[in-house]
């Protein structure tokens, strides 16, 4: 006689249980992410700085496309005083007819924490007329930061990310050929002492001033560290107690900007590029219902030269005459009337109805602005 396994079922409570479990997992795994930032993409911490750098030198080795002396006097004075230095006195009143010399402008960045014998990248660009750095050698150049002191020294081989050629009176040329580069072209010759903060505090400072997002920021600092690790002393600074010892301290710095911080939807803004006619706006820009017309006016001036000649034998003069015609034409549109739009792709949706280029939307944007109509701040740059 054969028996046969029994069968267990689950209770129906059970069951229910684990299906709630199974949907809350699944759902969890396909939910999207909160929208977070890390305290490092929000704020910098306080001394951590970079220092801008400038030196004067000069680039030789140029192929004939270095400055024109007799118009660049500071090229010539230059290059004596260098050679002076170096032992080669020149006559004086001499007249250097140089062309492959060009005075430059060196440029670089001093990272925090730098430490001498450390490499710098630095930007070589003309201050004269050459007309190209292409195969010159930067010589020897001191960079100096604000204080005047000296922090590295430039030098090695201009690298020029363009080309050009000339003949016969043409001319073709692709980017630009009188500023270059020189990767690690500067050795660190002083550091800039800098400190992790100061007693038992770091400061961080955000690099837009905000009170929400000091305020979001502190929740979650005293959320990982407890009660009581930061506080806020304006809508940019806010305090964190952080460990003495410079190891100790160096992890926590590390841990701190790390944390993520939820931000809220920043102020709605409208930035207006009057030059290029570029438009971007955030998606807290909220438009709400309005009509709108705009048209074009176009003015054209025809002038026409209307010669006056005198008759055979009459000793009159010949005199020519310009006979302008002035033209008027009003481009008008129907009034167009915009819904509301709480979304970003609906106030973009609405203005495209209008079929307005960018240099209309300036003034369309601003009258909307004044109206009333437009949710946003305007900034035009």
């Amino acid at each position: 006689m054969r028996t046969h396994p029994t069968r267990r079922t689950l209770r129906p409570s059970l069951a229910i249980h684990l299906a709630a479990a199974w949907l809350a997992a699944a759902l969890a795994l396909f939910a999207p992410a909160a929208a977070a930032e890390r305290v490092k993409d929000l704020a910098n911490l306080a001394g951590a700085r970079t220092n801008q750098l400038i030196g004067y030198g000069l680039v030789v080795g140029l192929d004939g496309t270095g400055d024109q002396t007799t118009q660049t006097p500071f090229t010539t004075q230059s290059l004596q005083s260098m050679l002076s230095q170096l032992g080669v006195n020149l006559p004086p009143g001499q007249s250097l007819q140089l062309k492959n010399v060009a005075a430059v402008m060196v440029t670089a960045q001093l990272p925090p924490y730098v430490q001498p014998g450390q490499l710098l990248d630095v930007t070589v660009s003309s201050m004269g007329n050459a007309k190209s750095l292409r195969g010159g050698t930067l010589l020897m150049t001191p960079l100096k930061g604000a204080n005047g002191q000296i922090y590295a020294m430039a030098q090695g081989n201009v690298a020029i990310a363009g080309a050009g050629a000339s003949a016969g009176g043409s001319k073709t040329q692709v980017n630009q050929l009188n500023a270059g580069r020189i990767p690690g072209g500067a050795t660190v010759e002083r550091s800039v002492p800098t400190t992790l903060g100061s007693g038992d505090f770091v400061q961080i400072e955000l690099k837009d001033a905000d009170f929400g997002v000091a305020r979001s920021m502190v929740d979650a600092i005293n959320r990982r560290f407890g009660t009581g690790s930061a506080a806020a002393a304006d809508g940019r600074v806010i305090r964190v107690k952080a460990p003495q010892g410079s190891d100790e301290r160096v992890a926590f710095i590390a841990e701190l900007e790390n944390v993520g911080v939820d931000v809220a939807i920043p102020a709605a803004r409208i930035v207006i590029n009057a030059r290029t006619g570029s438009i971007v706006m955030n998606r807290a820009v909220t438009l709400d219902e309005c009509a709108v017309a705009h048209g074009n006016l176009t003015v054209t001036i025809q002038s026409d030269p209307v010669i006056s000649q005198p008759a055979p034998f009459s000793k009159g003069e010949t005199v020519v005459t310009e006979r302008a015609q002035i033209d008027v034409k009003q481009e008008g549109t129907n009034l167009v009337s915009l819904a509301p739009g709480a979304k970003l792709a609906d106030v973009v949706r609405a203005l495209n109805t209008l079929g307005a280029n960018p240099q209309d939307l300036l003034a369309i944007l601003q009258a909307m602005k004044s109206s009333g109509a437009l949710k946003a701040d305007i900034e035009v740059i």
